[in-house]
């Protein structure tokens, strides 16, 4: 006869407690934030993406009705939910009402891991853009990493400009008849490809993907690119990069060097360094396209990207390349949307009327 074994009466807590403690253990690795910006984005190890609304998302047609300017969302790619917001300014020239107006279409800044088109500070930026510089505005709201690592958001621009091509080879303007509000008053002979910071970079490699392939875009004509404080980088250091921190006042400029190498980590492809072609446009074997596209590039005094933005321009010369360069004395990387300092809204002021003589002037 098989002896009764007694068995300790802590044994069931015990071994409730042990799993509980592995279940918490597994809750805590999964829980662990391996990429995080403060305010803006926090990644954990399971691949779930935090992003604080730190600032206020609103809706097209919330414009100040003194500008003069009207707006609508429209979604262009159902597959991959990428939409676009476009402004048309209501206020026409007097003396040519029937005169069809400049196209800029513009991708929002963000490191490629934050942002969007309806942030507020970018639809009031841009709402003032589209009533001061007389010209329709399409506003990209493209996918983010690192969900969506580039190329997508590359991908999210080429395909916007596809759309724009049908809706210009349509008979009628636009496939859709609630299109037609925009696109009978647009010149599509003359876009302008427009964006700051990551979106900087967007319109530099998307321009630089459609020329070097010669893809065909017509009847689109784009007949220059704004490259607003480009979020370029490299493995090598810049002067303003190594200084920025001890030199410039942090609160003149919303980018550090650490934020700035979060969000490539986030956004290239993985295995990938900052040396990577669509980080680093001056790397081996990049493509500036041709020259027959007139570029202006709007560059930040107090900006930590403000030697590599230099630099850039400088190949772009040596490259034969048109280039107009414009500083910006006292301010920092995206004072144009998120400064509300009083040099910072003069400055604004004085962007806009740059922007305004680029497009007049090609």
């Amino acid at each position: 006869m098989v002896p009764a074994i007694t068995l300790d009466p802590r044994l069931p807590s015990y071994l409730k407690q042990k799993t509980n403690n592995t279940v918490d253990h597994h809750q805590q690795q999964e829980n662990f934030v391996i990429e995080e910006i403060e305010g803006l984005i926090r990644v954990y190890k399971d691949g779930r993406v935090e992003r604080p609304q730190i600032v206020p998302c609103v809706t097209a047609g919330a414009a100040d009705p003194e500008l003069g300017v009207t707006s609508m969302d429209i979604v262009i790619d159902r597959f991959t939910n990428v939409s676009s917001r476009f402004y048309v300014p209501i206020r026409r020239d007097m003396n040519n009402p029937m005169k069809k107006l400049p196209l800029l279409v513009y991708f929002h800044g963000g490191g490629f891991c934050v942002g969007s088109a309806a942030w507020s500070c970018y639809h009031e930026f841009l709402a003032k853009l589209a009533a001061k510089a007389g010209c329709i505005i399409m506003s990209v709201n493209y996918r983010l990493a690192p969900e969506h690592p580039l190329p997508a958001a590359y991908e999210d621009g080429l395909r916007s400009l596809v759309w724009l091509k049908q809706e210009a080879s349509c008979e009628r303007g636009g496939e859709e008849e609630s299109n037609q509000w925009w696109s009978t008053q647009c010149d599509f002979s003359r876009i302008f490809l427009v964006g700051d910071s990551a979106g900087a970079n967007m319109a530099h490699n998307v321009s630089r993907k459609l020329l070097c392939s010669e893809t065909s875009l017509l009847p689109l004509i784009i007949k220059g690119v704004i490259l607003v404080q480009p979020f370029f980088g490299g493995e090598d250091r810049t002067s303003s990069e190594k200084n920025h921190d001890m030199v410039q006042p942090r609160r003149r400029s919303v980018l550090n060097q650490a934020a700035s190498d979060t969000y490539w980590r986030l956004a290239l492809p993985a295995g990938s360094n900052r040396d990577h072609p669509w980080c680093n446009p001056l790397a081996n074997g990049s493509c500036f396209g041709s020259d027959s596209v007139a570029m202006m590039v709007c560059i930040s005094e107090l900006d930590i990207l403000k030697d590599r933005e230099f630099e850039f321009c400088g190949a772009m010369v040596r490259a034969g390349k048109k280039v107009e360069t414009v500083v910006y004395r006292g301010v920092g990387h995206a004072f144009q949307v998120l400064d509300k300092s009083m040099l910072a809204q003069t400055r604004c002021q004085e962007m806009i009327t740059h922007i305004k003589a680029f497009v007049e002037n090609n």
